[in-house]
């Protein structure tokens, strides 16, 4: 007999209640946001259970693992080439968080989008996790593969990297439930939570821009200069054109 608690991988963890809200949860966040996103290239790097990039409108989207095989922090694409790269829980599921980082800002071209979805361990779920490893035979109540990273950790690495937050905002306040009946007599506590103690939500979503030194206002000015010759459709187009 052993002493270790059984281990659930991230995608067997989705099919359960918890799991279910909280992909319902990042899906309905998603959704609003990559609507208003525009460009050519966008990428979804892991877990197909979340179809990030329905909402958008980019003609070229990939969803690594399925539309094409590759390394994370090896993809096949030339620097500065990607307007969009979605990364839900793909840092934690990393063998190399850094380098996957590394790897995105390169391929990313200046005032690309990143979007990264993580579950936060400063939470009651990220408590019950705890608690769970600390009992010889606790039951893990998250998925035990990969590595957890706090928000405001996050946050630290995008900025040594050039990428500016946009917007923020956690999710799922509800206390760590297995059941569907008790997670939805809970559900009050999200409103709660949100307004009250914002930071500790289950899961946070981040929305970051590439930022490169000088490219930001001589992007201004050509597009101030095209919105004087043509029609604000047109100059949009042929703005996107020429990047």
């Amino acid at each position: 007999m052993t002493d270790k608690a059984p281990s659930i991988d991230l995608a067997a963890w989705l099919q359960t209640p918890p799991g279910h809200h909280l992909l319902a949860w990042e899906q309905a966040q998603v959704d609003a946001v990559v609507t208003d996103l525009f460009g050519f290239h966008a990428l979804q790097l892991g877990l197909p259970e979340l179809d990030g990039l329905q909402a958008n409108r980019m003609p070229h989207r990939w969803l690594a693992g399925r539309d094409l095989l590759c390394d994370f922090d090896a993809l096949p694409f030339e620097s500065a080439s990607l307007d969009l790269v979605l990364l839900p829980h793909a840092l934690e599921l990393a063998p190399d968080a850094h380098a996957l980082l590394r790897e995105v800002e390169r391929v990313l071209r200046p005032e690309g989008r990143l979007i990264v979805f993580g579950l936060n361990p400063a939470s009651l779920w990220g408590l019950r996790q705890n608690l769970g490893r600390l009992r010889r035979r606790g039951e893990p109540y998250l998925p035990q593969d990969g590595d957890f990273i706090g928000y405001w950790r996050l946050r630290d690495w995008l900025k040594l990297l050039s990428f500016d937050v946009e917007a923020a905002r956690f999710g799922i306040y509800r206390p760590p439930l297995r059941s569907e009946a008790w997670l939805q007599r809970w559900r009050w506590v999200d409103g709660v939570g949100s307004r009250w103690w914002p930071v500790l939500g289950a899961v946070y979503f981040i929305q970051a821009v590439k930022r490169v030194q000088g490219m930001r206002m001589i992007g201004l000015a050509k597009n101030s200069r095209l919105a004087a010759k043509k029609a604000p459709a047109v100059a949009l187009n042929n703005h996107h054109k020429k990047e």
